[in-house]
């Protein structure tokens, strides 16, 4: 197996990325390979401050550009074919890799990715699932931020590519998928959420729970909740600066106190980093879109759950479940 990392998309790149990779290779199966996708002067220089690195499990693929915040996602692809991001999803398109990491322009990876990649058959418009930490297990929310206005088909839709995220990636043979929501009650809502409620209510395959409030997803009542990007992404940035915000108390709190206490699963939890990245569902390829903030252990296990998608064949079984209703709706 062999994982295309974009070596030149964190703040700090590429230091991140090459302690991100050299970590994963020591942790996952020793036939993975991950490729260092960017400028190959400035990787070799940082490998070079390393040690340990698993021989024959590490290459460089130059990419002489690299994308910045300033460039317009869309036309990445046609302004700056030499980037990493568009080297390296060339390499997945091309069979050369079987799956693209990166941290670099969430758009421009968003954009590259669907025009590069392609959508699956069956799928209206892919979208962006990320783990959000709850009391028991992490929650699966989508779409993230990848479709900001939605029609209630595409947040069906958003539901069934979750339940297939869930079971190959998550574990959980049938898992619980929730409508977000103003309210549990179901004529509770706008018309977007009362008819998506109505459509998943009545969607064969789903373990559908009905809605739930933001308030509910912390506890850990659902495994996969749904909501169109514009939410989905004013959640996530809150949920994330809540969990600073969070630590930053639990820390203070503790350096002002005489008792030692273990709050090192707490910051687990919390930390965005165990999580690693948030995959592009709905594509022809593995796609997993990272924080810019990434640490190198945030890379490690956005590599971990990319290797996880590949060997679980996730994307073909996206292919085939989301294509089924698609040509039955033909036939009708």
């Amino acid at each position: 197996m062999r994982i295309a990392l974009d070596a030149m998309g964190t703040d700090h790149a590429p230091s991140a990325e090459v302690a991100g990779a050299i970590g994963a290779l020591q942790a996952l199966d020793s036939d993975i390979e991950v490729v260092l996708v960017g400028d190959q002067s400035t990787i070799d220089a940082e490998l070079a401050r390393h040690t340990g690195v698993p021989p024959g499990r590490l290459a460089v693929r130059h990419a002489a550009d690299r994308v910045t915040a300033a460039d317009p996602p869309a036309s990445v692809i046609r302004r700056k074919p030499e980037s990493s991001i568009v080297v390296g999803l060339k390499m997945v398109k091309a069979g050369e890799a079987d799956a693209f990491v990166s941290a670099g322009s969430t758009g421009a990876v968003m954009a590259t990715s669907l025009f590069t990649l392609r959508p699956l058959p069956g799928v209206a418009r892919p979208a962006i699932g990320t783990l959000l930490p709850t009391a028991l297990s992490p929650c699966l929310m989508l779409d993230a931020g990848a479709n900001v206005d939605c029609k209630p088909q595409h947040l069906v839709q958003f539901a069934h590519l979750g339940h297939i995220y869930a079971q190959d990636l998550m574990g959980i043979p049938d898992p619980r998928v929730a409508l977000l929501n103003i309210g549990e009650e179901p004529e509770k809502g706008d018309e977007l959420t009362l008819e998506a409620h109505r459509l998943l209510d009545a969607s064969p395959g789903l373990n559908f729970v009905g809605n739930v409030e933001g308030r509910d997803i912390i506890q850990g009542v659902c495994d996969v909740v749904v909501c169109d990007g514009f939410v989905g992404n004013v959640l996530l940035k809150f949920y994330e600066s809540v969990a600073e915000f969070t630590i930053g108390l639990l820390r203070k709190s503790l350096r002002e106190s005489d008792e030692h206490l273990n709050l090192e699963e707490v910051f687990r939890i919390l930390d965005y980093a165990e999580y690693g990245g948030a995959p592009l569902l709905g594509v022809g390829g593995v796609s997993i879109i990272c924080h810019g903030e990434s640490s190198a252990r945030a890379i490690r296990n956005a590599l971990g759950v990319a290797a996880r998608a590949v060997r679980s064949d996730m994307v073909s079984h996206i292919a085939r479940e989301v294509s089924a209703p698609a040509k039955s709706e033909e036939s009708a």
